[in-house]
């Protein structure tokens, strides 16, 4: 599968990206009520300090997968709405976006990767996947609180 698509900086224009988005929203939105969902809206994914990548299946041109690198200060980025598809769980392509976004903040110099996930049994694959690749629980950071139903984990890039 690996091989049949291809990563894209991406504007957020598409609706096919959108609909990813706001699928990924609504996920959220199903295992946590509102006060603990921190998947931000179109608009706020448009934000200057935030890049973010679409995964394609080059033949179909069909977005499949998402994830986004949110600059918090010069030495400090954070995961954003990282999202496949659910006909395409499984395949690999969740730890493709997670190793490109990892590579993206090394190049940029970040010395730290942290991001934000639900602590339900809906997540157990993804903080599975994070745990994997090194990611290690933390306290809150940015503007994240102590909240039960909320981990923040860290990748220390040095």
């Amino acid at each position: 599968m690996k091989d049949q698509v291809e990563l894209h900086q991406d504007d957020l224009s598409d609706g096919q990206v959108i609909r990813l988005l706001e699928a990924h929203r609504l996920e959220m939105l199903k295992h946590s009520p509102p006060e603990s969902v921190h998947a931000l809206d179109i608009d706020a994914m448009r934000s200057q300090d935030l890049t973010f990548w679409s995964v394609r299946i080059q033949i179909a041109n069909d977005v499949i997968a998402c994830g986004a690198l949110k600059h918090l200060d010069a030495r400090h980025a954070e995961l954003k709405s990282m999202k496949v598809a659910d006909a395409y769980l499984g395949k690999g392509l969740g730890r493709l976006m997670l190793n490109h976004l990892i590579q993206n903040a090394e190049e940029t110099g970040y010395q730290r990767l942290s991001l934000e996930t639900g602590t339900m049994d809906a997540f157990i694959a993804a903080r599975g996947l994070y745990e994997s690749i090194g990611f290690v629980k933390c306290k809150p950071f940015a503007d994240y609180f102590d909240d039960p139903l909320s981990i923040c984990m860290t990748l220390d890039l040095t």
